[in-house]
């Protein structure tokens, strides 16, 4: 059946992304759209053009697409209880239903596995495993992800676990404040030994926490996340002090990340013969002048964002800049915590999407004690009025590809060229974008061709990148912008849920086709 507006939206398609020869038709039974005879311009790039064994992916979390939130004996996490608060979701969405991974995933695998994809990087809910943080388990949510990981590798998909994505359970909130209390150590350890016994026969690639920088900033510093802590003068939070509540929680982070990797190397490792990381954001933070002072500030901006992070994992300590700042209000790690954290990963995940300007901004209120404010520093978009990119929907997030050459680099030279992976990358378009104009996302493709051009460029100068996982599979549940926002190369009709994949999807389509021998 040919769909006349469909039709008319491919003849629309920008010459320099693609060329067009055939026609267009739509499946209605898989909701594929083909573009017949379309031709996509990769930017000279193919899978030969990476590493022998580089794998290519898609990435989600669980609150984001299973749906079943409250459903098969899932517990709540912070996530369930932030929603509630009036006005703190755009358009009052909520992750009940999502996008419905839970029942749909065979569809989704198969939409993976027709693109040509390598792995998915999935998180599992820590709480539809425990409901309550800790004790008794809850039996159909491993069956769930029992199914998920089989049928991957059914598909001929690897699968990439992540434990942990924003989503304390929140009965360990109410028990004792969670991240805030050393408690959280044993328990995460807990979860993941069980995670590791239970999935470990199958999964060889884990990751312990995504982006714990926004946890423990976006939860604690301005209460912009949950569980929405922070001091008044910093955001709309009843409780909370940005001052010391931010580094508490990352150095709980860190001591759960560094005590799960113990776990696993201990018990599983050796017979598994499995890997473990942890994901970490990195902006990219350019000096907005070549001064010494936009310099320093731009380095530290690195050293309060990634370093925070990394610079324990692979060197045993904080970055110096932010023992300088923060001083007593820095957590210090004792000797015996010092052995398990340094040296805690076998690759690094690195979520690289943007980059900004930095300048260098002293703080002079001294009662505006919090994380961000202890960078001393600006942001700037623009330099002598020329923008440091196109701007996608999301309001921080340019398209700044040589961003990503840069951040690759800075962790190949600054922390011993770690393996990585390049964990998440991609851009949004508005959730109110109708499904002809959702699929014609030639922005899109460009954004992934010419940051895959500068992650490529990386590796050819040395830099360990062994696999490139694009944000996200699916448009979904975009936290504080609820479904307002859309990532996905697959676009979701969220009247019926039904999955259309983009021209961005076909493009990877194209990129990771396997020459025939």
């Amino acid at each position: 059946m040919r769909s006349p507006l469909l039709l008319a939206f491919f003849i629309l398609v920008s010459y320099h992304v693609l060329q067009l020869k055939g026609d267009v038709e739509v499946d209605e039974k898989s909701s594929w759209v083909r573009p017949e005879g379309v031709r996509f311009d990769t930017g000279g790039l193919s899978r030969e053009s990476f590493p022998k064994g580089f794998i290519f992916g898609t990435a989600t979390s669980a609150y984001q697409v299973e749906g079943m939130a409250s459903k098969d004996g899932r517990g709540p996490s912070i996530w369930d209880e932030f929603i509630k608060i009036p006005g703190t979701i755009a358009g009052n969405g909520t992750g009940e239903v999502s996008v419905d991974q839970y029942h749909r995933y065979k569809e989704d695998v198969d939409i993976m596995a027709k693109l040509n994809f390598d792995a998915y990087r999935f998180s599992i809910s820590w709480s539809r495993i425990f409901p309550n943080g800790t004790g008794k388990v809850n039996w159909k949510g491993v069956a769930y992800y029992n199914r998920l990981i089989d049928y991957l590798l059914k598909r001929g998909i690897t699968p990439y676990a992540n434990l942990y994505h924003y989503d304390l359970p929140n009965a360990l909130e109410l028990q004792y404040l969670g991240l805030i209390n050393h408690k959280v150590v044993k328990d995460f350890a807990d979860y993941a030994d069980f995670c590791f016994k239970t999935f470990g026969d199958r999964v060889k690639n884990w990751m312990t926490f995504n982006e714990p920088r926004v946890v423990a900033a976006l939860g604690y510093d301005n209460g912009f996340f949950a569980p929405g802590r922070c001091s008044k003068a910093f955001g709309n939070c009843t409780a909370g002090n940005s001052a010391t509540e931010p580094y508490i929680v990352a150095h709980n982070l860190i001591l759960s990340h560094a005590a799960a990797v113990q776990r696993y190397r201990q018990k599983y490792q050796a017979t598994q013969k499995g890997r473990i990381g942890i994901l970490l954001d990195f902006v990219w933070y350019e000096p907005l002048s070549r001064s010494k002072a936009d310099n320093l500030a731009a380095q530290r901006a690195r050293d309060f964002h990634v370093g925070w992070f990394l610079h324990p994992i692979v060197y045993g300590e904080y970055p110096k800049t932010m023992q300088n700042i923060v001083g007593n209000r820095l957590p210090k790690f004792t000797k015996e915590e010092v052995q398990m954290v340094k040296g805690s990963h076998d690759f690094v995940g690195i979520n690289q999407y943007t980059a900004y300007y930095m300048y260098n901004h002293q703080q002079t209120n001294q009662n505006l004690t919090g994380y961000q404010n202890d960078w001393n520093v600006g942001f700037a978009y623009d330099r002598k009025g020329v923008p440091i990119g196109q701007k996608a929907y999301s309001y921080w997030l340019y398209d700044v590809p040589w961003g990503m050459y840069k951040a690759l680099t800075y962790v190949k030279e600054r922390y011993g060229n770690p393996i990585v992976i390049l964990s998440e990358n991609g851009m949004d378009d508005p959730g109110n974008v109708t499904l002809p104009k959702g699929l014609h996302d030639t922005m899109r493709i460009n954004f992934y061709k010419d940051y895959l051009i500068n992650m490529k460029k990386a590796i050819d100068e040395g830099a360990k990148v062994t696999g490139y996982f694009a944000w996200s599979l699916l448009d979904n549940f975009e936290w504080k912008s609820g479904y307002t926002s859309r990532f996905g190369i697959v676009y979701v009709d969220y009247s019926n849920l039904k999955r259309y994949p983009k021209m961005s999807a076909y493009w990877f389509k194209t990129l990771l086709s396997r020459k025939k021998n």
